[in-house]
């Protein structure tokens, strides 16, 4: 995404949710994405036998979660990015992030290819 214009952007992953101005080091554009995936929620009756503590619960397993990518934007281009949020899955770091980069990244190979006119195959 690094260097894509922000009409790239607006393009590729639509209109920011919040933008912030920082002063001499540009904008910061923020794209929230809220997650809310199936749960799996198991209970665990609470048992109790005589002098045997009570033993008991809930185990919740993939919850949803959220994601802010942050995108710096110096003389009307991408500088950095940066993730923010509860955006980890249970086996990836930074996944509920990945879509508005994927679109993004594959929009600017797709508009390369047109510029440069290549085809792939």
């Amino acid at each position: 995404m690094i260097g894509l214009s922000e009409a790239d952007v607006r393009m590729c992953a639509g209109f920011p949710s919040a933008t912030a101005d920082a002063g001499g080091s540009g904008q910061i554009w923020t794209y929230q994405r809220t997650v809310q995936r199936g749960n799996l929620n198991v209970v665990i009756p609470t048992l109790a036998a005589g002098a045997i503590p009570t033993v008991g619960g809930s185990l919740n397993v993939n919850p949803g979660g959220y994601c802010n990518t942050q995108l710096r934007m110096v003389d009307g281009r991408v500088a950095e990015v940066a993730y923010a949020g509860d955006n980890n899955t249970p086996n990836n770091r930074d996944a509920l992030c990945v879509s508005t980069v994927d679109a993004c990244v594959a929009y600017a190979r797709q508009h390369r290819q047109v510029r440069t006119g290549a085809t792939s195959r």
